[in-house]
């Protein structure tokens, strides 16, 4: 990217002209032996951005797969936390979330953005980076979008993906007796929040806790994996915590679930966090903004299941049942139903 401005932009053509620049034509890293993509997203799209529409081409016996999502200054990040880089990071990734959680593979992606006038500078140059960076990583062009002015900054990115025909995985498919999993460590990315709205100075992005809350990681290929080997009958992403989407899972699929508090790969945390009353269970029952996979196994096929993936951790946690309920149990053996605590932009703030 060429130099950095830093003052007010002085028109749309400006803005537009920086993303050219910043993002456009990004190419695929090389991905690992076996989960390459079949047709790299430059294939796939075959013109980008600069015109009034995009065009793609899909590949044969692959269905296109589509996902959007809002990314609000003031509801999803605060501008003098978050850094501009970590916002374009975070607002791909959350999309690109969605289309691993169906087992599919992004190829490109439309940008709205709103934003004020003095952020037409080194904000947007940093902001670019970070998006940049992850479109990069996960082989996702540019394609289009729109922008405008405005005084806080909206974002609406929307994702197209390929999957293989009669290979998606839905929420619905869930049957009695199906084993329960999630990826990775869960309740990290809301402390990670916590942790980024108290301290003033010294955060370090050592601590895996604030990375996940800013740099989310999509497990694309633990999706595909379990796409292309037919292992999941059901499967979504935690983007709102465990209770609230595996009651999501549950009523998709007209079925209940039984967890085990035991075995939830929860957050670690330090003895003066605990004394402050931080909860890993807490974290890992309703902390959001995860990003990791919830998916259901038939038990005939669980033990062809790895206990990680492409250095992901994948856990069981509980069961499928019959009955509509969602439970959650502990290792004395009490039980109680799991309610639903996890992020709703329409109810106040836990």
């Amino acid at each position: 990217m060429r130099g950095r401005g830093t003052g007010r932009v002085q028109n749309e053509e400006n803005v537009l002209e920086r993303i050219r620049r910043a993002v456009a034509g990004t190419r695929m890293r090389k991905q690992s032996r076996g989960l390459r993509n079949r047709a790299d997203a430059s294939r796939f799209l075959s013109l980008g951005i600069g015109d009034d529409s995009a065009l793609v081409r899909g590949t044969p016996r692959y269905e296109i797969v589509l996902t959007c999502d809002w990314f609000l200054e003031g509801t999803h990040f605060l501008r003098d936390k978050h850094s501009a880089d970590a916002v374009g990071w975070k607002c791909l990734a959350r999309a690109v979330s969605d289309i691993a959680a169906m087992g599919a593979v992004p190829r490109c992606f439309l940008l709205s953005l709103a934003l004020p006038r003095e952020l037409g500078g080194a904000w947007l140059d940093d902001f670019l980076v970070g998006l940049r960076r992850v479109a990069r990583r996960f082989g996702c062009s540019l394609a289009g979008g729109d922008t405008t002015e405005r005084r806080e900054v909206l974002i609406d990115v929307t994702v197209v993906g390929e999957v293989r025909r009669g290979r998606d995985l839905r929420r619905s498919g869930a049957r009695p007796g199906d084993l329960i999993y999630v990826s990775g460590r869960l309740g990290e990315a809301e402390l990670g929040l916590r942790l980024l709205r108290k301290r003033k100075r010294g955060l370090s992005l050592r601590d895996s806790r604030l990375r996940k809350h800013l740099y989310p990681k999509p497990r694309l290929e633990l999706g595909r994996w379990l796409s292309e080997k037919r292992m999941a009958s059901a499967m979504m992403d935690l983007s709102d915590g465990l209770s609230t989407d595996l009651r999501r899972l549950c009523e998709a699929s007209g079925v209940g679930a039984v967890i085990e508090s035991d075995l939830l790969p929860s957050v670690g945390v330090t003895r003066l966090e605990r004394n402050r009353g931080v909860d890993p269970l807490r974290l890992a029952l309703h902390g959001g903004d995860d990003y990791e996979l919830l998916f259901t196994v038939p038990k005939s096929k669980a033990a062809r299941l790895p206990r990680a993936l492409c250095g992901v951790a994948i856990t069981r946690i509980g069961e499928v049942t019959q009955t509509r309920e969602v439970i959650v149990s502990d290792g004395n053996g009490r039980s109680r139903v799991l309610e639903p605590r996890g992020w709703d932009p329409f109810r106040k703030s836990k």
